[in-house]
């Protein structure tokens, strides 16, 4: 049975599709695993995280694979594994990310890189590793995902939001070098998402009302709208949509 956010559509290309969800285990990943899960896919999700991974996987049906995106290899090889007892991977969601704040002038050459690592490196490689088994089969649908972060400028998130403005040009640069193979590639481009992590770490009254102010929309949105957002580019619906950006930040960046 459908969970309750997603009981107004039917996607019936998901069912039965093979999808892989990185970052899968909390916010707004978690968020999309059971929202395909609910479209009757057969969803994987790879996390670093077992204590939240595992129970997560149990309560939607899905199956988590413990990973460290940060090790390539082991990523490489966790793919090959899901493609292998799955018959193939037909939606990749490269969702896995960390907003940490930076001290711009404290920032050293491995905080740089770290922060790159956790936020661009693997939505490459990860698209990198599915992409051969995807051109075999002429079809299939990856999914970046971005930040409106580099779009408002914010301080103290320099290598969170070089990383995500550089998810935007890969995305397209991406489409294009697939897209030939029937792969299409897009970025979701979130705006201020009210998720556990945003709670505990940087929410306060006076932001909350911040972002109701500059919002279009006097709502705060959820990870239930950006997994909306992701059903719809990973079913065929979308078949026609290639190396585009799509903002879903309640009208955040018109300002």
């Amino acid at each position: 049975m459908m969970s309750e956010p997603y009981s107004s559509v039917r996607y019936h290309s998901l069912r039965g599709r093979s999808v892989l969800i990185t970052g899968g285990a909390a916010g707004i990943g978690a968020e999309m695993v059971g929202a395909f899960a609910a479209q009757d896919a057969r969803v994987v999700f790879l996390d670093v995280d077992r204590e939240r991974g595992e129970p997560h996987a149990r309560a939607t049906g899905s199956r988590f694979v413990a990973c460290d995106l940060l090790d390539l290899e082991a990523l490489r090889a966790a793919v090959a594994q899901i493609e292998a007892e799955q018959g193939g991977i037909d939606v990749l969601i490269n969702n896995a990310g960390r907003d940490d704040r930076q001290n711009f002038a404290a920032v050293a050459p491995v905080d740089w890189r770290r922060m790159l690592a956790l936020n661009l490196d693997h939505q490459f490689f990860a698209t990198q590793a599915v992409a051969p088994g995807m051109t075999r089969r002429g079809s299939g649908s990856i999914i970046m995902l971005g930040s409106v972060s580099w779009m408002r400028g914010r301080p103290g998130m320099v290598g969170y939001s070089t990383a995500k403005a550089a998810i935007n040009g890969l995305t397209r640069t991406l489409a294009r070098e697939l897209g030939p193979a029937g792969i299409r590639v897009n970025c979701i481009v979130p705006g201020a998402i009210l998720t556990e992590r945003q709670r505990t770490q940087w929410l306060t009254p006076e932001l909350e009302a911040e972002f109701l102010r500059l919002q279009a929309l006097k709502f705060r949105l959820t990870p239930v709208h950006v997994a909306r957002l992701a059903l719809f580019l990973g079913a065929d619906e979308s078949q026609g949509c290639t190396g585009a950006n799509f903002v879903i930040d309640a009208g955040l960046t018109q300002n």
